[in-house]
């Protein structure tokens, strides 16, 4: 039984980042105007991850967030300062815009302090949030939605709004949006490409995530030599010295998007491969989301909670290892992303293929 019932409300979502987890909000967000088509969704997002979000047809207004991050490695002398001084001037312009088209709902699911002070920048209206939440996230919340003790799936955590707000998510609410522009940015980057393509995904933000650039490289060759495919390295402009790397240390050709593509172009491209080969990252959500077959490895995180979410596709991971889903950002060993060889990796590429 719903507690709250929609009819033409606005609705404020409240997802700044990352890639991944912002990709797990749009089926939620679908099924809300799917069910209620009168309702008008924005999202409050970091910016960068901006242009993803304009693409969704569900989605009317983004706002994104310029607040620079104190936890990435080699942030810059004084970060806590600007931090803290892009943090009030956002708080400002969000709560000027929003006092004069206030919200019904906010919806909460970053589930942290910074995020519950977004909320409070919607004069009235109900505040909704997880029971979870950390950071003092819940004293926000005029709302709980409740969340089981037992593990679930990122995805599956989202869907707990769904009843809550009188409606159920579909098998019709997951896919992707990408403009025209993009579609045809990416055709024009494969330039007649024929042969199937394969979506690579070499670089995560951990870099504990790492697979050997000579292992990436080797199994492009023997996807390329044994199979009438072609291989595209993708990644972002930040990526591009390793996908180099791989390319080098290749002897067949591959397609190299890293760098060339903005993120909506390479969702494009996701849409039109015949499967993802990469790290748990947010590239490999976006193709679970586009019903891409998806082969992923993994190692210092965990599929059950954040693994490729209801499509075809393969986890990869050494089952024996005791330090498995250790969470870190950063290890010496490599363990568990260097005992995945590159034959299990083709052999589970080829039943998917």
């Amino acid at each position: 039984m719903s507690e709250i019932l929609l009819n033409n409300q606005k609705i404020l979502i409240i997802k700044q980042s990352s890639l991944g987890d912002i990709i797990h909000t749009f089926p939620l967000v679908h099924a809300l105007k799917r069910c209620f088509p009168g309702v008008t969704i924005d999202w409050v997002v970091r910016k960068g991850l901006d242009s993803i979000i304009r693409c969704d047809s569900a989605v009317n207004r983004v706002f994104p967030v310029d607040i620079p991050s104190t936890s990435e490695p080699g942030a810059a002398r004084g970060v806590y300062y600007r931090a803290a001084k892009g943090m009030v001037l956002t708080l400002i312009e969000l709560r000027r815009i929003f006092a004069k088209q206030p919200y019904d709902l906010v919806l909460d699911l970053h589930a942290s302090f910074r995020s519950g002070l977004f909320m409070l920048c919607n004069p009235g209206g109900i505040r909704i949030g997880f029971s979870d939440a950390k950071e003092m996230n819940t004293m926000f919340q005029h709302k709980k939605i409740t969340v089981p003790e037992t593990k679930i799936h990122a995805q599956e955590k989202n869907f707990l709004f769904a009843p809550f707000l009188g409606c159920t998510v579909e098998k019709e609410d997951f896919f992707l949006e990408t403009g025209e522009d993009d579609k045809r940015t990416s055709r024009e980057f494969l330039q007649g490409e024929e042969k199937r393509l394969i979506y690579f995904n070499p670089v995560g933000r951990w870099e504990s995530k790492a697979w050997p650039v000579e292992r990436w490289a080797l199994l492009a060759d023997t996807l390329q030599l044994k199979n009438r495919v072609r291989v595209v390295l993708a990644g972002s402009g930040d990526d591009l010295l390793v996908l180099q790397e791989i390319e080098k240390r290749m002897k067949t050709v591959p397609l190299v998007s890293g760098g060339r593509l903005t993120l909506p172009q390479s969702a494009a491209l996701i849409g039109v491969s015949s499967m993802y080969i990469g790290v748990d990252s947010g590239p490999m959500h976006m193709a679970s989301l586009a019903g891409i077959p998806v082969v992923a490895l993994f190692g210092p995180t965990d599929p059950v909670l954040v693994g490729p979410y209801n499509k075809p596709g393969r986890v990869l991971r050494n089952e024996s290892l005791d330090c498995l889903v250790c969470r870190k950002r950063y290890c010496s060993e490599l363990t568990c992303m260097e005992t995945i060889s590159v034959d299990d990796v083709y052999e589970n590429a080829l039943k998917l293929l």
